[in-house]
Formats: structure tokens, sequence, C-alpha cells
């Protein structure tokens, strides 16, 4: 049964109401769209014979009741527009009741209304719309939260706690609007960098999202079970195998903008679900390649920002090319003061357990490596650096070093601290390909749950013959979290992965009571509680059971001490 708070009650009275005097709170027809509030804003006082005729639409956000003349807020996808709304202007008969009971008593914030009439300046010199006709076109039932802001704009009782604002975004977006500029920036990264594309002639496509083999990367799946064919299917951890197929198939360039999907853990920098871009161009090298991503991020950055300089948190990052360039093997050597270069897998093992790293035994050279470097390189690049030629074991999919043995062509792009690209020259040739998945095949009886998986029908494509090709993915949440200076990946992505939400639990007077007192010291002595709380024996037992019967608080015992404290 759904619990409703008294304003959701009075809500849906008014929302009756409404329809019992014939108006329907959500009608189906569509209301006409002129103007926005922001070209209000930027063009009024140039070209003010323009707004003499206007229709907008947008939540009412705020009113203020002067007797037959109110003021009010509106709110639509650009901005604010204050509106000036007076009884007989909106009802020039004699029938008052579109201002006197719908306007000034049914109406509520957060409801959406249509306005129309034309844009005056007010005494206080602010730009406003003066209403002649005014229309309901959804009632809410559920109240916004309030969001308070001074004259200096500051927010008070903001809408800010950070699981409510990812879990309802809607209310986020509609309450803290200037969340809307970092997706709009998303936005515009993405088509910056298609635009860059198309312009050098490379064709966007389409891969499967189902695959029966998951490969291209080192993750562990999400599987699926599909009905008709009775056979497992992945969600696919990266689309690298499938656009290599196309240019094998002939085609010079492709790229894809694609959901990748990885069952592992979520942080301030991973989600299962991300977005991700991959190119793969014929007849280029990793050498080649990051000479195109320097001018392609330099692109975007000068379009997002106006310059290639970003802030990003206590640092200035600095996007034009030429980015630094430094050897897997001489980075670690840099800033771990070790060289790994020649050592086998005990060695390596013996660094790791020196340095403090924890390994298993699932973990191969590649992995080892890779451990020591995330633990003491990575968090030291901070201008864009290029970590190029890393170990065969930690790259199954990339062409071997052209001059130097064990390593392959790779280069991974680091700013601030963390990953953005990943890049090859790639490995076109099947026989060599083939040793490698066999070699994952053996980390994978060693329990390595993240080692790829064997792909005959790749591997027949490579058969036919694939041109020389470098390939490229940037995580485009990585990227945005940069380019919008944000810290955690949730707050690019519209509706994040959240754990389940816990359900509303009905308290008792008497059980709001205790629970504010645990709010505020948990755990508490069971002793002080009760002597806070004020309750007489009876209330407090009941209470109490009622508080830990409904998970909410639990009791704890330990020799002579009694305490309560809240259930997380």
């Amino acid at each position: 049964m759904q619990l409703l708070s008294e304003q959701e009650l009075e809500r849906r009275k008014d929302r009756e109401e409404l329809m019992r005097m014939g108006i329907n709170p959500y009608p189906a027809e569509a209301f006409p769209i002129n103007v926005t509030a922001e070209d209000i804003h930027r063009n009024y006082e140039n070209r003010k014979n323009d707004y003499k005729s206007i229709s907008i639409a947008g939540r009412l956000m705020s009113r203020r009741i002067m007797g037959s003349a109110s003021f009010g807020e509106i709110q639509d996808s650009t901005g604010r527009l204050q509106i000036y709304v007076r009884r007989d202007d909106i009802c020039p008969e004699e029938d008052k009741t579109l201002y006197n009971t719908v306007f000034k008593k049914l109406l509520g914030i957060g409801d959406f209304i249509g306005v129309k009439g034309y844009i005056f300046t007010t005494q206080t010199g602010e730009i406003s719309l003066h209403v002649t006709e005014l229309t309901l076109l959804s009632k809410s039932v559920k109240p916004l939260p309030v969001v308070k802001r001074d004259e200096e704009g500051n927010v008070h009782d903001g809408f800010t706690d950070p699981e409510l604002r990812y879990r309802q975004r809607y209310v986020d977006l509609t309450v803290n609007p200037e969340v809307k500029e970092t997706f709009k920036t998303r936005s515009k990264i993405i088509s910056n960098m298609r635009r860059y594309f198309d312009d050098h002639g490379w064709l966007e496509v389409e891969t499967p999202i189902l695959q029966a083999v998951h490969g291209g990367a080192a993750a562990r799946p999400f599987q699926t079970h599909h009905n008709t064919l009775d056979m497992p299917l992945f969600l696919r951890i990266a689309n690298e195998l499938y656009l290599k197929r196309l240019i094998v198939g002939g085609f010079d360039g492709v790229y894809e903008f694609g959901k990748m999907f990885r069952n592992e853990g979520m942080d301030r920098t991973h989600n299962p679900e991300f977005t991700s871009m991959e190119i793969y161009v014929a007849y280029k090298d990793y050498i080649w390649m990051m000479e195109m991503v320097e001018e392609l991020l330099e692109q975007v950055t000068e379009s997002i920002h106006g310059k290639t300089v970003v802030k990003v948190g206590e640092n200035e990052i600095d996007f034009a090319g030429p980015y630094r360039r430094l050897t897997m093997y001489d980075s670690i050597k840099e800033y771990a003061g070790v060289d790994v270069s020649k050592m086998d897998e005990a060695g390596l093992r013996a660094v790791c357990a020196e340095m403090g790293i924890a390994v298993d035994d699932s973990m191969g050279k590649g992995k080892l490596v890779d451990e020591i470097f995330g633990e003491k390189v990575e968090a030291n690049l901070i201008q864009p650096t290029y970590i190029t030629d890393y170990p065969i074991e930690m790259t199954p999919l990339a062409k071997k070093h052209r001059t130097e043995p064990g390593l392959v062509e790779r280069f991974e792009l680091f700013v601030n601290g963390k990953e953005i690209a990943n890049a090859y020259t790639e490995l076109n040739d099947p026989i060599d390909q083939r040793e490698r998945f066999e070699d994952q095949l053996k980390l994978a009886a060693r329990g390595d749950d993240e080692a790829m998986a064997m792909d005959e029908d790749f591997l027949r494509s490579l058969e036919y013959g694939m041109p020389p090709t470098s390939g490229l993915g940037i995580g485009i949440d990585r990227l945005t979290m940069l380019l919008t200076n944000k810290t955690t990946i949730q707050e690019v992505l519209f509706f994040p992965q959240m754990r389940p939400e816990k359900k509303a639990v009905e308290l008792t007077e008497e059980e709001k009571v205790i629970l504010e007192l645990l709010k505020q010291e948990s755990p508490a002595a069971l002793a002080e509680l009760k002597a806070k709380a004020g309750l007489s024996g009876k209330k407090w037992d009941v209470s109490m059971k009622g508080l830990t019967g409904k998970g909410v608080a639990k009791v704890i015992k330990e020799g002579d001490s009694i305490t309560v404290s809240l259930v997380d």
C-alpha cells in the first residue's frame, strides 16, 4: 500500500476538485510554444516588438499571491521566467473561477502550465510575462523539494543528497537546473567527435550487444540465455572484434559509440554499464593514432571550453599536443624505482610482496606488471601522457612490437591519474592471434575470470586477411568527467546503477522519537537513549520491538554493555 504524506493527499484532493469542475488535469491537446525563457532574456531588450504575442510552457516554480494579481515563475528547459497574472486578464468575463479557485488554490509548485501574453519590464527591471491566457497542462501530485536561493544566488536547503539525486534524476534536473549543463556538455563531446570522424570519411556503424562469445577486453561479462535458440549469450564487454571484422570486409575506417557491460565493481570511475567509442582505421599504426588523438581532443576541448586548458580539481590540464610518451617499463622505473623489464613471474611476485601489493595465484606476468603500474604510477600521470609498449602478456589483441621482443605496440592515454583511451597497432596475424587466445585459456584455467575466450569466427575472419590497422577506444564517461570537472562517474550518467531502493517503513510517533535520537548518535547506550526518549516503560518496549522488527534498529549486548544502533 502506498503511504502518502499530508501534502500528497492534499494534491490528490486538488486533482479531484479540478476534475469535478470539468478541468482535465492532463489534457491531450498540444500546446503551441513559440519562444523559450532563454530567448526572451537574451533578446527582449533589443527586439521588444517581437515579444507582444508569445506562448510558452513550463513548470510553476514559485508563486506570490497578491489579491487580484500575483507574480510567479515558470521554468522551461532553458531557464526561468517571471510571470504576472492578473485576475481580470485571465478571467475577462464575470466568472473569476480560473483565478480565484484554480490559480490561487488548486495549482501547486511543480505543475506544468501553458501561458500566453506579452513581455514587459517591471518597475524593478525584471523581464516578465503579462499573462492573458493560462492553461493547466499537467498536475503534480508529489511536491518538489523546496530549494531556497537568496539574493546572491546562494542555495539553501538544496536537493543535494547524492543517492537521492542519482536515484531521482528527474527531480535533480528540475530543482538543480545547472546539472543539465553537464549532460549538454556530454552531448557536445560526442557530437564533436562524431563530426571529426565523419569529416575524415570514417563510417559510423552498429555491432551486436548480445554476443555468443565475449571478447575484445579482459573483463567479466554479464550472461543471459536465449530461449528460442537455447543458448547462452553475453552482454558485450567490448565491440572490438566485430569492428575488426568490418575492416576485413573492406571498410577503411569504422567507429561506434555504444554501451559496454562489465560485471565488475562500482566506484567513482566505474559503472557496470558505460559508454565507449571505438574506431579502427586501416593502413595506420599506433604512432599515427597518437597524433590523431591529440588533434581530436584538442578540437573537442576547444569546442567545449574555447581553449585547450581545462580546470580539473586543483589541476589545470592542457589538452594541446604533443603529449608526453613514456613506455610502461620506464614509467615503473621512474615512479616505483624498480626495473621489471627482465623479470619473470617469480620476480614480479617478489616485487609485489615487497611493495605490499595484493596478488593471487591466477595472475600471470601481465597482470602482475599491471598491478605494480596501477599502484605506483597511475596517480602521477596528471597531464596527458601516453604509456606505450606493453608486455605481450597484457594485450592479446595487439601486434608484437616491431623492435622490442616481448612487447606489443599499444598505448594508453592517462589524464589526471586515470586512463581515458586505449589503442593498438592491431594484431592481424591469425596464427599469432590463435596462440594468444590459447594463452588466455590457460589463464582462465588458473582461475582468471577476466581472461578472453576463444573466438573461432573472429580467427576465421583474420584468416581471410585484415590490412594493417590501428584501433582506439575512448571512455566517454571519463572524458566527460574531465571536461566537466566532476569527480564521480555518477555525475555524468543520467541514471547510474544503484543498489535496490529500501522500501519506506511506516513508524509510530514514539518510534520516530527514538529514530531521531539515533540519527544524532548511533550506537547509543540503551539506558541513556531510553532516558532521552522520555517514554513510559510500556511505550518504550513496544517502540523498540517495532524498530527492531522493521529492521530500522538493532540492540547489541556485549558483556554488561547494551547499545542500540541504526541498521545500515
